[in-house]
């Protein structure tokens, strides 16, 4: 292809002599020009410009129904628009070319246009068939002359069929000819004599290649099938075949299968088998010879005792025009043969066996006997080896079978039990009898759970009633050896009971709930569940149900320090300890449940002055933020909220009243129940300013006091950054509550503490971290000087019950 296009390329020199023959313009192209490739200048040969051209709606006109060529307006070029094939256009004429009507207006003006199309070497030349057979007989004489088809080349001139050529080989020639038209012919010349058992086939190769540059070529392949001539007779592959068949061979049956071959073919080669005059008449009424295949059967009843030997003498003749004829002797020898097989009978046989049934069982009693004498009578019977089942012999030719092994209903049902009995002739002669033996069930399993414990993980606050596991076991035993029935055994170990809390359903298994679990009263216990069949006697087996209760976020925080009054207490700093650090106080709260669930955070929710203050979200210390100022309040509230870090999370609060007192001397009285809000002090001043300007009214004030017991700091910053707090409170006789002074030892909340509280109700309390990442202290019983139910979380205080 690619000297094809770099020929194209250099022949597009256009032969377009444009002239002017009789007003025709003409053009001379070659074939097979790509789409848009030049063909001539209509412009300078109408000698008119290119601007006028267009003016005058220039146009070809031509009789064919595809425009192969278009004129460009702009420039009066004449291209080709679409792809020419001479072949496809012109076919083999000598000449071809394309006529147009050059049409102009304004005035309108018509002109004749002619294109030559000339042809180049672009197709091969080709045979209408890939393979040509000849047959020709092996006796033909040399110098005979064959012709051959000729090849096939749309191209015309040099570039069509200039020679043939044929593959190289030692009978055949080529002679190659011209005809009167040009054309090139091409005949096969025998030059050597054939011989067809030598080779029946001869395998050649024709080439046609024409004149074109490059050259180009087509191929096909001759098949010379040579003819057989009638020059060979049949031989057999051996001169005397021997053979031997038994005496009771059958009619029909394939003694040997005779084979003679023929090196000639077809008819010459057609072999009829028979049997020649020399055989006897009583061997033709037993044996038989197919004329077509060479087959010899058995045509009559053979015996051993009549006759041992046959000898049969064959000829092959095959079919030519002159007959040709092969020959060869068979023996035929006869075998003496066991020719009769023992013959089994049941006389007793018991179907059902029970599957504890004990070795040597009698399942059935055989007899077996054979017709053949001496030798060939002589039986032998064996059942599988494989089975728990062997013969033992009885007297005479009778046997036993009896069972030689366990029996087991659930590995074998059945059993199909195939009894051989084998003659001691040669070729052994055996027959076969099978009986059925049904073995029958015993209750010999005990049922078997999955697993021999199960983990059930149950959400406390279950509804009662809901089934939370179910248990299955399995009998292999049929009937009622097989049904099983489900109970609880009693727990006598160190684990709770589970009767109280779960009931089990007796056939399906389905462990429910009796009541809803609450995990800080209960975190596990054990169910023992019993499997039993209905068998006599029955078989049972058990397995554990672990039951394990897993947490869910059912209580709310509850603050055990410091200790509040409604959920709400107060709290006295002296104006010069409010220091940047300065812990006021520190909330200690505490959460029965566990886990993630016990895990609590604290806020402020709401303060009177929100930069005053600033709470530790996991400590739960509340400090000063910042130093106190004239303009602020002496009296804060602070919420405080304690969340949990259950789903959902579950909070408590707690108001703490902060009264920050100008010296050491003052003293701020509070009620017992609530101390007042800022609010509530403003409007009792303005009332007593009223009244003392007035001087008609006396103003008595009777208020009980609650002196609640402040923890006092010192008011070094090192000592309050370093050291917490802890405050004690003493009920005396005038249920008011006093300060006193705060032990000098610094109290450790990491560890065991006492916090003082007066001598009259003192308790013991254990404030320990759940855990070494959490700065969460917790209420723990310690060594208590109290017992642990003698105390009652209420409401954010501890009280004495």
């Amino acid at each position: 292809m690619a000297n094809m296009l770099s020929s194209r390329a250099s022949f597009i020199f256009l032969l377009c002599i444009s002239g002017l023959i009789s007003g025709q313009i003409r053009y001379s192209i070659p074939e097979e020009l790509e789409y848009g490739a030049f063909v001539g200048n209509i412009a300078e040969d109408l000698r008119r410009n290119a601007g006028e051209l267009s003016g005058r709606n220039v146009r070809l006109v031509s009789d064919k129904r595809r425009q192969y060529i278009e004129v460009n307006l702009e420039n009066g070029m004449l291209f080709i628009n679409e792809r020419i094939d001479r072949e496809q256009l012109c076919g083999q004429s000598p000449s071809c070319s394309l006529s147009f009507q050059i049409m102009l207006e304004n005035p309108s003006e018509m002109r004749r246009l002619a294109v030559e199309i000339l042809d180049i070497n672009d197709n091969a030349p080709s045979f209408s068939k890939d393979e040509y057979s000849f047959r020709i007989i092996e006796v033909i004489a040399p110098g005979t002359r064959l012709p051959l088809e000729s090849a096939h080349d749309p191209d015309i001139g040099t570039n069509a069929i200039s020679t043939y050529h044929i593959s190289p080989n030692e009978h055949f020639g080529l002679r190659v000819q011209t005809r009167n038209d040009g054309t090139k012919s091409a005949e096969l010349l025998l030059e050597k004599p054939l011989d067809r058992e030598k080779q029946s086939t001869l395998f050649l190769v024709l080439t046609a290649t024409d004149g074109g540059v490059p050259h180009r070529s087509a191929t096909t392949r001759i098949v010379v099938n040579i003819r057989d001539a009638n020059d060979n007779a049949p031989v057999f592959d051996h001169e005397t075949y021997t053979t031997s068949v038994l005496e009771n061979t059958p009619k029909g049956t394939l003694v040997i299968k005779l084979n003679a071959f023929d090196l000639d073919e077809g008819t010459n080669a057609e072999l009829t088998y028979s049997f020649n005059s020399h055989v006897s008449q009583k061997a033709r009424e037993l044996f038989i010879v197919d004329s077509i295949t060479g087959e010899i059967r058995v045509e009559g009843v053979l015996d051993f005792e009549e006759s041992y030997m046959y000898e049969l003498d064959v000829e092959a003749v095959d079919k030519g025009h002159y007959p040709m004829a092969g020959h060869a002797k068979v023996m035929v020898g006869l075998i003496d043969v066991n020719d009769n097989a023992p013959r089994i009978e049941v006389t007793s046989i018991y179907s059902t066996v029970p599957e504890d049934a004990q070795p040597g069982t009698v399942i059935a009693t055989i007899s077996v006997t054979d017709a053949d004498s001496a030798e060939n009578g002589q039986v032998k019977c064996d059942v599988p080896v494989d089975i728990p089942f062997k013969f033992e012999p009885s007297f005479n030719n009778n046997y036993k079978l009896v069972t030689s092994g366990n029996l087991d209903r659930e590995v074998s049902p059945l059993y199909n039990i195939s009894i051989r009995a084998r003659d001691k002739g040669s070729p052994h002669l055996e027959t076969r009898k099978n009986i059925m033996v049904t073995v029958s069930d015993v209750n010999d399993n005990s049922p078997m759970f999955t697993q021999s414990s199960y983990n059930v993980f149950v959400t406390e606050n279950n509804w009662p009633g809901a089934s939370i596991f179910t248990v299955t076991a399995s009998d292999p035993d049929l009937d009622q050896n097989g049904d099983v029935s489900y109970l609880m055994l009693e727990n006598n170990t160190k684990y709770a009971s589970a009767s109280p809390y779960v009931m089990i359903n007796s056939k399906s298994g389905d462990i429910n709930t009796l009541l809803s679990f609450d995990y800080e009263l209960l975190k596990c216990f054990k169910i023992i569940v019993q499997a039993q069949d209905a068998g006599s006697p029955s078989l049972s087996s058990t397995a554990i149900v672990n039951v394990i209760i897993l947490d869910q976020n059912d209580n709310a925080p509850i603050i055990v320090s410091p200790l509040a009054w409604n959920s709400s207490l107060a709290v006295e700093i002296l104006r010069q300890s409010i220091i940047p650090g300065y812990m006021i106080t520190k909330v200690i709260a505490t959460d029965v449940d566990s886990g993630q669930n016990m895990r609590l955070s604290f806020q402020i929710l709401e303060a009177t002055d929100p930069s005053l203050f600033s709470l530790g979200r996991l400590s739960g210390e509340i400090r000063a933020a910042r130093r106190f100022r004239d303009h602020d309040s002496t009296i804060h509230r602070v919420i405080i909220q304690v969340k949990d870090n259950g789903q959902p999370s579950l909070t408590s609060a707690a108001t703490i009243f902060v009264s920050i007192l100008q010296n050491v001397t003052e003293n701020v009285s509070v009620r017992s129940h609530q101390p007042r809000s800022p609010e509530q002090l403003s409007e009792l001043n303005a009332y007593l300013i009223i009244m003392f300007g007035s001087t008609s009214f006396i103003f008595l004030v009777i208020i009980i006091f609650l002196v609640v017991l402040k923890c006092k700091q010192n008011s070094n910053a090192n000592y309050y950054s370093s050291t917490s707090c802890c405050c004690c409170m003493r009920r005396n006789s005038n249920e008011v509550f006093n300060r006193r002074a705060v032990p000098k030892e610094i109290p450790h909340y990491s560890g065991r503490q006492t916090l003082p509280i007066s001598d009259t109700h003192q308790y013991t309390i254990c404030l320990a971290p759940e855990s070494a990442k959490s700065d969460f202290l917790f209420l723990k019983p310690c060594e208590a000087t109290l017992p642990m139910n003698d105390l009652n979380v209420r409401g954010g205080s501890v009280r004495k019950l």
